[in-house]
């Protein structure tokens, strides 16, 4: 399987990172301390791939996923108030508010089951912008042709169970395409099982190469208007400890080609590199790698600004199941060592070439490669690299990553 960026059909692009938070927390657990993964010979502070695909999901600027979803009429609203808010809301100054309700119950009922009348025990559903418009177009009409809400709710319930076998249709047909945030990071409705789709990008949790390190950080908050010479108490007016970290990640996101494609247009899977539009999954494709270079998680931000960018981003596009690089860490990395005067990113990064080098001679998979690095994070393989670049921009690796997904084609 050939294809004109890198040699293969990408069924899988890998992305793995290199990114560095000083004084930072930048992912909590329920005690307001920040997550730890035990890992090889060491505990080590971690960064939960729910708080990093939030943070890609709602990331504003030039690579913004919903940007890119409005462009191209695939935006996605994930709520429990999606029927209330987007389906009948706009309907309610132009219809008899009874007859509204009716057709709202009956709407809510479908989508959140059991729970439909409780807002706080529903589901959080992920909807589409087009499926979100064609239900308030069958509301309307059916809110147009009964005017009482007897009439209107028996309507609603009747065309419910007379479109129920026709909505899992319309859904593999693709006619009321998923959003791109359901393409992307999946859609679960418990409710209704044949709604699901499945994630086509896949996020591993992150952490620090090296053993923890956390300080626990004491505070104090200042009463403006005490004062000394008039007697006040010129103590604090508050007392408060949390907890900061430091520490160089190692991050690893999977994106399955054929799953992004068939998700985005509708094809079977296995028909993914066939003649189909691909150009939505390559702008994808490209977007992430920018996305999980440059935009940086963080609670606290206020007091300790936790804004980095990776140092070094290997894209890794290839036909066979991918693997993770993170057990080049099982031994964390000394963040002080006398046997090298390397500093710890460069280090790391020599550890992970060796152990790419390794798994290269032992697999052959023959996967396609590029890399973005701080010079002294980048990598120097030419045997285990395809074409390296050294020093080649986060743009340019993008684009390359984005073609391998565009311009695949199947060798006759």
């Amino acid at each position: 399987m050939t294809s004109e960026a890198g040699g293969v059909v990408p069924k899988f692009i890998q992305i793995h990172f290199l990114a560095a938070w000083p004084g930072a927390l930048l992912n909590r657990d329920d005690a307001g301390l920040a997550k730890r993964l035990p890992f090889g010979s060491a505990i080590r502070t971690r960064i939960s791939s729910q708080c990093l695909k939030r943070h890609w999901r709602m990331a504003d600027d030039a690579h913004a996923l919903h940007a890119l979803a409005r462009q191209n009429g695939v935006e996605g609203v994930r709520s429990k108030l999606a029927i209330e808010r987007e389906v009948t809301g706009p309907l309610r100054a132009r219809f008899d508010e009874k007859a509204v309700d009716a057709v709202e119950g009956a709407f809510l009922t479908k989508f959140y089951g059991k729970n439909a009348k409780d807002k706080q025990q529903r589901q959080a559903l992920l909807f589409g912008r087009p499926e979100l418009a064609w239900l308030r177009e069958q509301a309307e009409r059916l809110l147009s042709e009964n005017a009482d809400a007897k009439a209107a709710g028996a309507a609603a319930e009747a065309w419910i169970k007379e479109e129920k076998a026709n909505l899992n249709q319309l859904r593999d047909q693709n006619v009321l395409a998923a959003s791109l945030e359901a393409a992307l990071f999946g859609r679960m409705v418990t409710s209704d099982t044949r709604a699901n789709r499945d994630a086509a990008i896949h996020v591993a949790h992150a952490f620090t190469v090296h053993p923890e390190q956390a300080e626990l950080d004491y505070f104090t908050v200042v009463d403006d208007l005490r004062d000394r010479e008039q007697g006040d108490d010129a103590g604090a007016a508050g007392v408060f400890d949390t907890e900061l970290t430091s520490g160089l990640y190692y991050g690893y996101v999977v994106v399955d080609v054929p799953l992004l494609v068939s998700n985005l247009t509708g094809c079977a899977r296995a028909d993914w590199a066939g003649d189909h539009d691909r150009a939505l999954a390559a702008q994808v494709v490209e977007h992430l790698v920018h996305l999980v270079a440059e935009v940086s998680p963080g609670a606290k931000k206020g007091s300790t600004a936790p804004y980095s960018r990776a140092e070094l981003v290997l894209v890794e596009a290839g036909d066979r199941q991918p693997r993770t690089l993170a057990n080049a860490f099982r031994d964390a990395v000394e963040t002080q060592t006398r046997s090298s005067n390397g500093s710890l990113g460069n280090r790391t990064a020599e550890k992970l070439a060796r152990h790419l080098s390794a798994m290269d001679r032992m697999y052959e998979t023959g996967e396609a490669r590029r890399h973005a690095a701080l010079p002294d994070l980048s990598l120097d393989l030419p045997e285990v690299l395809a074409t390296p670049i050294p020093g080649s921009s986060l743009r340019d690796l993008a684009a390359w990553a984005g073609a391998t997904v565009r311009d695949a084609a199947v060798a006759a």
